[in-house]
Parts: C-alpha cells; sequence; structure tokens
C-alpha cells in the first residue's frame, strides 16, 4: 500500500501505472488404519486461565464465515458463504490503542515504518519494471491520510482524489507535522503498517486474528448475522462509526463522528467487543487473495482456517497483501459499504493510513508458554 499509495498521491506522471493430477493422488487408506480422529472444539475458557486484561473469551462455535444470502451488499470476494469451526480464543476487547502503542514503543525503541526512511532499492522490487525513480524530496517518510478538503469528485473510481500521501504522517502525527495524538490516549493507533502489528504483538505475547478467528468474535453469540448487533442495517449509524451523507464529499456524522473515534464510543457486541465494525480497518494474519473463498471444500466446516496459501490481488498484482476486515470510518453504501462482517479487503505489508489499525488475540497455549 505505501508503494501503490505514493505512487497515486505523489507521482503523478505514474497515476496510470497505479490505477492499474490424478496420478499424485495419494492412495487409499488401508481398511485396517482407523479413521483420524474427530476435532475436538475448544468451547469454554478452561477454569485453569484467567483472562488477560482488556480481552474477553471468543466461545469456539462452528457459523457462516462469507457472504450471508440476505445480505444485498456482499461482493464476490466474500462468496461462496461456507461453514468454519473456530476454537475459542482471547481478543482485545478494543483496537490497540495510542496509550498501549506507546507503552510498546516506549519499552522497545520501535521505530514505525512510516517514521523510518524510504529505501528505493528496496521499494521499485514491488513496482512495475522501468518505473522512474521520483525526486528524493517525494521520498520521505510519511503515510496516507484521508484528504478532508475535497469538494467535487470526477470519477469514483479514482480513488487518489480523496487519498493524500502526507510526509511526516505516523502514528504520533497523524495528520501531518503539527498534528499530535495528546490527549487522545483512548483512540485507535493508525498508520500502522502489517509489520509494525507484527512487533507489538511479539512485545505483548500476542498475535494478530486469522480472518475466520475474527469473524467468530464479530459474531459473537451469533452464527450468521451480516452486522455484529444482528441483521438490521437500521441499527448501523448507533452501532458503529462509518460515513454518512455523501461519499467523500460530505459526511453529516450523524452517528457524531466526521472521523475516527475514541474506542468505546459505540455499544460492543453480544460478547463485549466493541467497535469491530467501521472507525478502522483491522489487520489479520490472513493472506489477501481475492479468489481463496472458491477455492475451498465446503463439503464439511473448515476447522480453523488459516487462509490463503498464496496472495492475488488484481487491483495490486505487484505486491503480498493481508486481509483487513471490518471498514472504517470512510466506508459509505455508494463506496466500499465493508460495516459488514464478512467484508474484506487487502493491504500491502509496507505501509499504513489514518484508517487502518489493529486488535490481537491471545490462544491457550500462548498463555500457557508465558506461564
Amino acid at each position: 500500500m505505501r508503494n501503490n499509495f505514493l505512487k497515486i498521491s505523489v507521482i503523478v506522471t505514474l497515476l496510470s501505472i497505479c490505477m492499474v493430477d490424478c496420478k499424485n493422488r495419494p492412495s487409499k487408506i488401508e481398511a485396517s488404519q482407523p479413521d483420524p480422529l474427530p476435532h475436538q472444539l475448544l468451547i469454554k475458557q478452561p477454569d485453569t486461565i484467567k483472562t488477560p486484561k482488556g480481552m474477553v473469551w471468543v466461545q469456539g462455535k462452528t457459523f457462516t464465515q462469507g457472504a450471508k444470502p440476505d445480505d444485498a451488499l456482499a461482493m464476490p470476494r466474500e462468496q461462496p458463504a461456507h461453514e468454519v469451526t473456530v476454537d475459542g480464543f482471547f481478543m482485545d476487547i478494543t483496537e490497540v490503542t495510542n496509550k498501549q502503542f506507546k507503552e510498546f514503543v516506549q519499552a522497545t525503541g520501535y521505530i514505525t515504518i512510516a517514521e523510518r526512511p524510504i529505501d528505493w532499492e528496496e521499494m521499485k522490487k514491488a513496482l512495475p519494471a522501468g518505473t522512474p525513480k521520483p525526486a528524493d524530496s517525494i521520498l520521505q517518510p510519511g503515510s496516507l491520510i484521508f484528504n478532508k478538503h475535497i469538494d467535487a469528485v470526477v470519477n469514483m473510481n479514482n480513488y487518489a482524489q480523496w487519498w493524500t500521501w502526507k510526509i511526516g504522517a505516523n502514528w504520533k502525527n497523524p495528520e501531518g507535522p503539527g498534528s499530535t495524538i495528546e490527549d487522545n490516549d483512548d483512540y485507535p493507533v493508525v498508520h500502522i503498517a502489517y509489520d509494525d502489528a507484527l512487533a507489538y504483538c511479539k512485545w505483548a505475547n500476542r498475535r494478530l486474528p486469522t480472518e475466520a478467528e475474527w469473524e467468530s468474535a464479530a459474531q459473537g453469540q451469533h452464527t450468521n448475522a451480516i452486522y455484529t448487533w444482528g441483521s438490521d442495517i437500521s441499527q448501523l449509524d448507533a452501532s458503529a462509526n462509518t460515513w454518512q451523507g455523501t461519499f467523500p464529499i460530505k459526511n453529516v456524522s450523524a452517528d457524531g463522528f466526521p472521523l475516527v473515534a475514541p474506542v468505546k464510543s459505540y455499544p460492543a457486541n453480544s460478547i463485549g467487543i466493541y467497535d469491530m465494525l467501521g472507525n478502522v480497518w483491522e489487520l489479520t494474519q490472513d493472506l489477501y487473495n481475492e479468489g481463496h473463498y472458491r477455492q475451498l471444500d465446503r463439503s464439511k466446516p473448515i476447522v480453523n482456517p488459516k487462509g490463503a496459501k498464496i496472495a492475488q490481488s488484481p487491483n495490486n498484482p505487484y505486491q503480498k497483501e493481508h486481509v483487513i476486515k471490518g471498514g472504517s470510518f470512510l466506508c459509505h453504501d455508494s463506496y466500499c459499504a465493508s460495516f459488514r462482517i464478512s467484508a474484506r479487503m487487502g493491504t500491502s505489508t509496507d505501509s499504513g493510513s489514518d484508517h487502518v489499525g489493529f486488535r490481537t488475540v491471545a490462544k491457550i497455549e500462548m498463555l500457557n508458554n508465558k506461564k
């Protein structure tokens, strides 16, 4: 994304680029061999394991992953729906906040990707052959921010119109030089690239969720809901931070916030998790492959799926992307409509933006290993 949006936002001459067998079958198992034991689903939280601070237990269950039959906004990349079985785990009740990320940085001295110098030799490996090098004045540390001052859109397919590559934008300065996160401890941290999230997870003895784990947590006590609260879209404005009005020109903020909101500004879902829809997109560990669901064996529930083995995105063929979930404060039904549990998009590993964050999970074995 960093490479892709850097091209889109600041290299005007490159905009066109930016828009841019049976014989191996195993032999049959001998009749004398026993069938594999069925998976023993971990449903309830073990009595011997205490819930980590700021997390909640997500009960193990079988549910429908992907587009629901009555979801008129579902996209092909969310189809076909399929049954998955996911063991229980712990998940953060909120997105990782500025305060939490600050504690990590203070403890480790970590420098995020948005704060590091751009290495053109490394960057061009993920660009089409022959892409000319931009001026050094452009190749400066920064990140992507939403252009709040746009007053007209020529073509909704040209997303460069409402995104700006901002030199100096990072998690500490979310709108660029002069901006600050002071007094915003309870806002979700943004401008976080995939490797930044992994570094935080390593420090915190956590990991990013799989896409299936994310959907299990978002469903809460449901198994086939479109939204975290059920399937009633009329509750959207009261339940999630999204865009109301005309995207991207005017947000009437019927939900109370024009842009990103503090965590816990909206009701939790049925198991006590906040803001899984809207506010900021959330990173997962799964590789993004647009046609992955069509390649699955749907004859029985898939147990603890870990996503595609190969990344594939027609809109970004030169870079490996990971799945992001939940949509953001920019989601509107005329644009991405990703304020739904099944919604999925990809983001490259080398950049962040002001509407992408993350939350973490912990499995029982992770907590046992810490003892």
